[in-house]
């Protein structure tokens, strides 16, 4: 038996028959900083539940996550028991096109559907299937493969982000996930998530030791000491995160964690323990000044967030609009009310009644809803879908992304906020006496100095009066803390301001509508099979994955994981059997390496050396096991290197 999980098929982000160009793969870029141009920031986010299946069922199983129709098509054919497909409703044409593509040319598959799409009214017939999991997935699962569903839940070892750009500048990924349990007991009429797992918290880990043992497991594999949690609201259970405190302090470990948090368990903990445990980032749900809900009562929110910033944790604050009691004088009072909390990040939302949802029955009962607008359009960033008294359709999309603008022109960038946040912090944080605190002091620092680097092209490239006098008022006071620039610091402002420059001109010409890869990744293979994967040069779990792109010039190629001799071996024959066939660059990528066995780096490059004219090896200056393998190389194979300050991921 074998089972093939996947996310519904690209690109994305276009007006095609399968999907709209408002509905971007990119959280941030498509819901909160999406009027930011050049300094909106820009990554991608793995489709995390189907590792966390994949990682914890008995049977081999094949994660393929961003494909395209082609490549989703060829996959099926291959034989596979069951095929699950993820999706949520803006998504509901591409599940429904997938499904009758299984049934076409696999009909022996079995197709199972997931995600919250599946709250769809009829869904059952809509869309060809054999079975719907609704809800917490992992036991559903299990009991369906007839695996035992009591099994420890085997927490997925990934990164949080992928293709990440800031101003135009590639970055590597520099944080993993962490997902400690699924669910909400607030329930928010508005929330499809609260009452996707109905109005309950499932935890998979209950204790701060068992997060404490995954973080430290991460990092050890991914080298990454930086977490972001999804989990809806995290503080709810507050004794696990005071124990993963004592932990960190007992083992001197400086984890960062970004968390998503409701504001009364913010103001329980408070900003000193969130800054302790080492958040950097905290996604609140404001919602609306005059419709206050019970998880913001009695909680002064501005004065919360000012804290949180001054202990240098970003805050995003979320806001709802065409709620029933908004008028074109209302809703304006609203998104003035969320502008004036001074958070770094804004969100916007349009008032979505989602299937499944308190708000969608009270709606459907009330015949407002509109169920003549596609699905595809049922996602929050354009136009509403269901009658409203003082709003159509076109004013609603236009008073959204007049609210983001809004937000711009009043605060500017949230990358200039975030600048802003962390230099507060650092100076909030320094003040403390007691040791740990000091460390995290210094922690902040180094990513004040990161920051700084930013500056001047945000001052550069500010769109109005207001922006620039914030920029240069910050600027000012980054030199009265830090004093000069390192030359470090200079080289990296002009990196910063050049690529800034490229992105500006990529954004006048409309090539920036970035499409993230495809990824595929293999649990539970034989040998045999993860030999023959391997010369593929596909990605592989627990040993090395291999990331490629051969539609780019030069081929890109990033390995991550460790690489052995074995693995080595198996790598350069399909890579050598590449350039034999075809006259192309390569350009290979070892940034993402946690472990380089002896002389498999050395044999690897020996086997390569023979197109050294046409291989190009890069690694960041400061990468601790590739550069300990580099020193031991002889001079004739050192020459394949490049070795640069920033070298982007794929």
């Amino acid at each position: 038996m074998k089972i093939l999980l996947t996310s519904v098929f690209g690109p994305y982000g276009v007006d095609d028959d399968f999907g709209r160009k408002e509905n971007i793969m990119e959280l941030f870029h498509n819901q909160i900083t999406r009027e930011q141009g050049l300094f909106s920031l820009r990554f991608n986010h793995q489709s995390f539940g189907l590792y966390f299946l994949a990682e914890n069922i008995d049977v081999p199983t094949t994660v393929l996550d961003f494909p395209s129709k082609e490549r989703f098509i060829k996959e099926i054919q291959k034989g596979y028991d069951y095929i699950g497909i993820s999706f949520i409703l803006p998504n509901f044409i591409k599940a429904k096109y997938m499904a009758e593509q299984i049934r076409k040319y696999a009909p022996k598959t079995k197709i199972l559907l997931g995600g919250h799409g599946t709250s769809i009214p009829g869904i059952e017939t809509l869309i060809e299937n054999d079975s719907i999991c609704r809800g917490e997935g992992v036991k559903w699962l299990r009991r369906m493969l007839g695996e035992n569903t009591k099994k420890p839940i085997n927490h997925p070892i990934m990164n949080s982000v992928f293709s990440k750009r800031i101003l135009g500048m590639k970055l590597k990924t520099d944080a993993a996930v962490l997902i400690p349990g699924v669910g909400c007991t607030n329930g928010c009429r508005f929330c499809t998530t609260t009452h996707f797992f109905d109005k309950k918290y499932t935890p998979f880990f209950n204790t701060g030791k068992e997060l404490f043992d995954v973080c430290r497991k991460v990092e050890k594999k991914l080298g990454h000491d930086e977490f972001f949690i999804m989990d809806e609201n995290f503080l709810k259970v507050p004794q696990r995160a005071v124990e993963l405190v004592e932990l960190m302090e007992k083992h001197n470990k400086f984890y960062r964690f970004g968390i998503f948090s409701s504001a009364e368990t913010i103001k329980q903990m408070g900003p000193e323990f969130l800054a302790r445990l080492g958040v950097s980032f905290l996604w609140v749900g404001v919602e609306s000044k005059q419709e206050v809900y019970e998880k913001n009562r009695d909680v002064d929110i501005k004065q919360m967030i000012k804290g949180l910033r001054d202990h240098g944790i970003s805050v995003l604050a979320s806001g709802i609009l065409f709620s029933e009691h908004h008028d074109q004088q209302t809703i304006m009072d609203d998104i003035k009310f969320m502008v004036d909390l001074e958070s770094d990040f804004v969100q916007f939302m349009g008032l979505g009644p989602l299937p499944g949802t308190k708000l969608y029955k009270d709606y459907d009962e009330k015949g407002i809803l509109r169920k003549d607008i596609p699905y595809e359009e049922w996602h929050g960033q354009h136009q509403i879908w269901f009658k409203h008294p003082h709003f159509n359709l076109e004013e609603s999309a236009g008073f959204l992304k007049n609210a983001f603008r809004y937000d711009y022109d009043k605060q500017g960038p949230s990358l200039l906020r975030m600048c802003d946040t962390v230099l507060r912090g650092y100076v909030t944080i320094s003040n403390y006496k007691d040791p740990f605190m000091q460390k995290r002091a210094l922690q902040l620092k180094k990513w004040v100095g990161h920051y700084r680097m930013m500056l001047q092209a945000l001052h550069r490239f500010a769109h109005n009066d207001i922006v620039i006098d914030k920029t240069i008022k910050l600027i000012q006071e980054y030199d009265d803390q830090l004093g000069p620039m390192s030359l470090k610091q200079k080289i990296g402002t002009r990196f910063a301001s050049y690529h800034a420059k490229r992105e500006a001109i990529k954004i006048l010409l409309s090539k920036n509508n970035y499409q993230p890869r495809t990824i595929m990744t293999k649990y539970r293979m034989s040998v045999k099979n993860l030999a023959v994967e391997a010369l593929k040069g596909r990605s592989l779990s627990n040993m090395l994955n291999i990331h490629l792109n051969w539609d780019h010039e030069p081929i890109m190629v990033e390995l991550a994981g460790t690489l052995d001799k074995i693995n080595a071996k198996t790598f350069a024959k399909n890579l050598l059997g590449k350039l034999k066939r075809e006259d192309c660059l390569v350009k290979l990528n070892l940034n993402q390496l946690i472990a380089i066995e002896d002389e498999s780096l050395k044999r690897l490059l020996k086997r390569l050396r023979k197109y050294n004219q046409r291989v190009q090896i890069v690694f960041n200056d400061g990468v601790q096991v590739v550069d300990d393998a580099f020193a031991s190389l002889p001079e004739k194979l050192k020459i394949m290197f490049i070795k640069e300050e920033l070298v982007s991921s794929l």
